[in-house]
């Protein structure tokens, strides 16, 4: 049979292919503190059908009518991946899914029973044979309603294999075309759970047109690695969630599992219609959305996952990317080979990193830029572009004076209706340089009037301000980072008065963003600004004497 070659959703898979099954919008939305609207979950499953979601199972129609409706409103719209609503072998369940997916373009209805001794007695009070029959109703009801039916046996893992080998024949003598394996509450071993998926594929021995699925937990961490073992084992369905969200432990991570399947192609020797390249966007949208963060280690879409530090690393992946990067970021539509600088980091890494900022130094001053930056790393955990230009401006370019070193002197504040006025004192060369304006806070107003006196107009990229402890005398330290043509500055103040903070800092960056033009041989652009000191008499003077 040939790949499927259209947007639409596989109708069967083939010998050599792979279907993704994505239940963030069900089984993920089922991990403790989660609970998206209709709305949250709409703009997922647009994104996930966007990806090429072979299947979107869009949650329990039966469980709520906030869940009915969600289900309801995405049959409605997604039409190029398969919608699936789940239900009990229970009437009133399967009829609900029929009902809420009755506009969907590609329905499924996915019905499951508990099949393991554990389950069976205590949660469903049943016997084996009267799962059987449920399971044959509920399946015989559901292919009535719907064209597509997944069968699934709760803890599958934990089940004998004979009587899973039974409730399997049933249903699929009953019309199911998907016949599930969980690994419920992520029980299994990845050696064991290949030999049950083999064993049950084989002793079923269901119509090809039959599709095998694998729907794994990871209570203990081995949910990615149980959902590959099943696909060695011949399942061509894995089911999953974005950013591996879920109860307990959660789902097995889908992106992890496709990238798995993708870069060892060679060894699984399997293809897939899902566009990696948005796995990392959609995978930002669930954390936003859910508020579940997602951990910088966190493999394929973490902050970490294709970051480096280490300096024997960097070297190699500036000499050659596949040295330490066995995947790419474009491939799962991420940042590119993102070098963190910081006490691990090699010569190698800082020197390109000096190279992109535009700097062009000796191997000397390379070697004491270098040390210096060793030191900072050993006080801080990395350092950023602007300590760095820093170092090059403080220490390494010392002898080169910037045109401009303005030191804060004082400044006073006027608070009246919707604006603060302030009045800023700073110094240059011994002369003192005053200004005032308005703004609709103190710190906006005192950088306004700091813009009247120097010749130059940054632009403000960050400002943050944070307490250096928990008493109420702590001293406020500002973060600013200004940008003026094509150069960055960050610089920083502290102060028990959070205003004065926040002027030193702006000053400090100001020096920086001089300091750094100067080195660089570049030119500051002077707006022309009508009522500046620099564009005044007397304060002129100190204009003409920069």
């Amino acid at each position: 049979m040939e790949k499927d070659k259209t947007d639409g959703p596989a109708k069967e898979t083939a010998v050599g292919r792979v279907q993704f099954f994505d239940t963030t919008l069900r089984d993920g939305e089922q991990a403790a503190g989660v609970n998206l609207n209709v709305d949250e979950k709409l703009q997922i499953a647009r994104q996930l059908a966007r990806m090429k979601m072979d299947v979107i199972e869009a949650g329990f129609p039966a469980a709520s009518p906030g869940d009915f409706s969600c289900v309801q409103a995405i049959a409605r719209e997604v039409k190029t991946s398969t919608v699936c609503g789940l239900a009990r072998t229970r009437e009133g369940d399967i009829r609900a899914a029929a009902q809420a997916l009755a506009h969907a373009e590609n329905p499924r209805i996915h019905v499951f029973i508990a099949t393991s001794p554990i389950h069976m007695e205590y949660k469903l009070k049943m016997t084996p044979e009267e799962v059987l029959a449920q399971a044959r109703q509920g399946v015989l009801l559901a292919r009535s309603l719907a064209p597509e039916v997944e069968f699934s046996a709760e803890d599958a893992s934990r089940s004998d294999p004979e009587f899973l080998i039974r409730i399997f024949r049933t249903a699929v003598e009953a019309g199911a075309t998907v016949l599930n394996i969980p690994d419920t509450v992520g029980y299994a071993l990845p050696e064991e759970f290949h030999t049950l998926c083999r064993r049950v594929i084989e002793g079923v021995g269901a119509p090809p047109e039959v599709i095998f699925s694998v729907h794994a937990h990871d209570d203990l961490g081995l949910a990615v690695a149980n959902s590959l073992a099943a696909v060695r084992a011949g399942v061509r369905q894995v089911e999953g969630t974005i950013n591996g969200m879920g109860e307990r432990g959660g789902n097995s991570a889908l992106e992890e599992v496709a990238m798995a399947v993708r870069t060892r192609r060679d060894f699984y020797g399997l293809d897939f219609r899902l566009d990696t390249r948005r796995l990392y966007p959609v995978s930002r949208l669930v954390a936003r959305l859910s508020g579940v963060a997602v951990p910088p280690n966190k493999a394929v879409v973490g902050a970490n996952a294709f970051a480096h530090e280490s300096g024997i690393h960097q070297h190699g992946v500036l000499a050659k990317r596949e040295t330490y990067e066995i995947m790419r970021a474009e491939d799962v539509g991420s940042t590119p080979a993102v070098m963190v600088l910081g006490k691990h980091s090699g010569r190698h890494a800082f020197r390109d990193r000096l190279e992109h900022l535009g700097y062009n130094l000796t191997d000397t001053e390379v070697t004491r830029a270098f040390e210096i930056f060793k030191r900072l790393c050993d006080e801080k955990k990395d350092a950023t572009d602007g300590d760095i230009e820093a170092i090059i401006a403080d220490e390494i370019f010392s002898a080169v004076q910037p045109e401009f070193r303005y030191e804060f002197k004082e400044y006073s504040m006027h608070v009246g209706g919707e604006n603060t006025t302030c009045t800023v004192t700073l110094s240059l060369e011994g002369g003192d340089l005053t200004d005032a304006a308005t703004g609709r806070g103190p710190v906006e107003a005192a950088y306004a009037a700091i813009k009247r006196i120097i010749r130059v107009h940054p632009r403000l990229e960050n400002f943050k301000i944070e307490a250096t402890s928990e008493r109420s005398n702590a001293m406020g330290e500002a973060q600013v980072t200004l940008a003026q043509d094509g150069i960055k500055a960050m610089g920083k103040g502290a102060s028990t008065d959070i205003i004065k903070a926040s002027i030193r800092a702006y000053v400090n960056a100001v020096n920086r963003l001089y300091s750094t033009a100067a080195v660089r041989k570049v030119t500051l652009t002077v707006p022309a600004a009508p009522g500046s000191a620099a564009a005044r008499g007397k304060a002129g003077e100190g204009a003409s004497a920069r």
